[in-house]
């Protein structure tokens, strides 16, 4: 479930510190429009790629003199060809056909250019799924105008934050959006990026969604694809009926509510 980490000196993200000890260094993040959830778009299939270990979120921030910080914007070639490469990966195995390298080296000419050249280098190496380059900005200028354009993203940590949010947006919001942490050597953690919303603690009105869809990408990442599709589909199927939705999904039904009708589809499939 959702982690929170106290806004004060001397506590480290406990997010930072999973990423950094199991090294989770792809966060995947599909965000798919939901039938019968309406939102400003009907069209959103998009996959964000966000390297998970470095750049602005490495950790290294001092004081230089009072009133000065400095927070270090850590790029190695390793993590950037290591997702580079997971992005045209996942894209071949998931019947994705376009990667797009999210950027901003026409500013960070040494860091962002770095990141750039290592995905250049993996799309040589597969041919056979399209590649093209975006500056940061132009890709939100274009995400809103029209979503539909873009396929998976790939793109370094700070970047991948912002614009996995403003992807999430577009199909509803962090609650019906799912996440998977991807290391090396099989570990994985996958969770609901929403907050902890300690204001409805206890009092049955989560949205389940986004933790539900999660559990569905670990289960397909353990390889269990038709158990996936079942809970999957079960989650869809509620939604666009419309008779069963928690408050945030414009019905009135509890938590519990939402859960069980999803597991009635799902005992019902078998």
């Amino acid at each position: 479930g959702p982690l929170k980490t106290p806004i004060a000196a001397g506590h480290p993200s406990m997010n930072l510190l999973l990423r950094k000890t199991f090294d989770l260094y792809a966060n995947v993040r599909p965000c798919v429009s939901i039938e019968g959830y309406k939102t400003p778009y009907t069209d959103v299939n998009i996959v964000t790629i966000r390297e998970n270990t470095e750049g602005e979120y490495s950790g290294i921030e001092h004081v230089i003199v009072e009133g000065v910080v400095q927070s270090i914007k850590l790029i190695t070639e390793e993590a950037s060809k290591r997702i580079a490469e997971f992005a045209f990966e996942y894209a071949r195995n998931n019947q994705r056909s376009h990667v797009t390298a999210v950027h901003k080296a026409n500013i960070m000419r040494m860091s962002d250019g770095l990141f750039l050249r290592k995905c250049r280098e993996a799309a040589e190496n597969c041919k056979d799924i399209k590649f093209n380059e975006m500056y940061l900005d132009t890709v939100c200028l274009n995400m809103v105008q029209d979503p539909s354009q873009f396929d998976v993203l790939v793109m370094p940590n700070l970047y991948g934050d912002i614009l996995s949010d403003l992807c999430a947006g577009l199909i509803g919001g962090l609650g019906v959006t799912p996440s998977g942490n991807i290391g090396a050597n099989g570990v994985a953690i996958f969770e609901s990026v929403h907050g902890t919303a300690p204001d409805i603690a206890g009092k049955d009105l989560a949205n389940p969604t986004a933790l539900l869809l999660s559990a569905v990408m670990m289960l397909r990442h353990m390889g269990l694809h038709q158990h996936a599709t079942k809970i999957e589909t079960a989650c869809f199927d509620t939604i666009k009926d419309g008779k069963v939705l928690t408050k945030d999904l414009g019905g009135n039904a509890k938590c519990s509510e939402f859960t069980e009708e999803i597991c009635r589809r799902v005992r019902n499939a078998d």
